[in-house]
């Protein structure tokens, strides 16, 4: 059984609640129609009934009538999270009329219920850029406690074996965080080990990715990646994590062993925390487009409660994927 296979297999143990805000979006319907026959999650589909029922029909997809559809527009709660909502963002001077607005914007909606215990998980972004997706979940979710930092790891699956655990590796930050601090990138490191071990269940070993290994060059960009090396050891010494060092040294064995001796992770790596956003968005869609790689993701880290966010060029299976992760993030909580 694969890595997904046992993720979703999780998924339906769990029997989460996962809210897709993006309900009318042909794909986010298609992948509704496979996650209700399926059974991974229980899903809630915000957006217009009618607009949701025809554009079903038209798809020929079967399932749909098993989710429960929030029309954003008229459901029973709206003063309740209204309220929520007001309480909230008092100190930024919402007003109770300012949050009846809001609760019918579906990502606001979508989070507020997850706030309000209606939800266990969110996934979008197959319409809505990442920010949009993220600001109402910083606003009404936000981190987890003693978090600062929120980023998002991506499993990447590859057709070649010899990388990572028989092909499958973790990259991250690839979607949130534009230029870490040198203490932000040591959480984005620690985060991404926990993710690695919790969801793809692989004992992580991570590369501080820079265009240096082990001090070849001298530049205050591979100065902030050494000192996060540094921090990230000592907040988590149980974990093997190194660098900094270039990507070859980091998941080529012969490289590694060569740039950097005696290191636990050169040349092994299936971690690759990316010293900022730019590069790790680019990495990440390099490697899933030249290389074929199937990139799972991204799993968001950090927040007080699962919510994911898509490209908006996903797949459908995309989107089956990440509900099916973000139940087990669910489960985990």
């Amino acid at each position: 059984m694969d890595l997904l296979q046992k993720i979703k297999k999780n998924a339906k143990l769990h029997n989460k609640r996962i809210v897709l805000p993006e309900g009318t979006e042909e794909r986010t319907l298609q992948a509704t129609d496979i996650l209700l026959e399926e059974g991974i999650a229980q899903i809630i589909l915000i957006g217009a009934p009618a607009e949701i029922k025809g554009e079903a029909d038209r798809l020929g997809l079967k399932n749909i009538d098993k989710a429960i559809i929030v029309d954003p527009k008229n459901h029973d709660k709206m003063e309740a999270y209204a309220e929520i909502l007001v309480e909230l963002r008092k100190k930024k001077g919402m007003t109770f009329e300012q949050a009846m607005e809001l609760v019918q914007d579906p990502l606001y909606l979508a989070t507020l219920m997850i706030k309000a215990g209606d939800a266990d998980g969110e996934v979008a972004g197959a319409l809505n850029a990442t920010g949009d997706v993220l600001r109402p979940a910083f606003q009404i979710v936000k981190t987890m406690p003693g978090i600062s930092v929120v980023s998002g790891a991506f499993i990447m699956i590859l057709k070649d074996k010899s990388y990572g655990n028989d092909g499958m590796m973790v990259f991250a930050d690839c979607a949130v965080h534009p230029n870490p601090t040198a203490s932000e990138l040591a959480e984005i490191a620690v985060a991404t080990a926990k993710t690695t071990k919790a969801i793809a269940e692989m004992e992580p070993r991570v590369a501080m990715l820079s265009f240096s290994t082990m001090g070849s060059a001298k530049h205050e960009m591979v100065d902030k990646v050494a000192e996060a090396t540094r921090l990230a050891k000592e907040m988590a010494p149980e974990f093997q994590i190194d660098g900094e060092m270039q990507a070859d040294a980091a998941i080529v064995e012969a490289i590694g062993a060569k740039k950097a001796p005696g290191s636990e992770v050169a040349g092994k790596a299936n971690v690759l925390v990316f010293p900022t956003l730019e590069v790790g968005n680019i990495g990440y869609k390099l490697v899933q487009r030249l290389a074929g790689a199937e990139a799972v993701g991204p799993v968001l880290q950090g927040m007080a409660a699962p919510i994911n966010d898509l490209s908006r060029g996903c797949s459908v299976s995309d989107i089956v994927n990440l509900v099916a992760i973000t139940a087990n993030q669910a489960a985990g909580m």
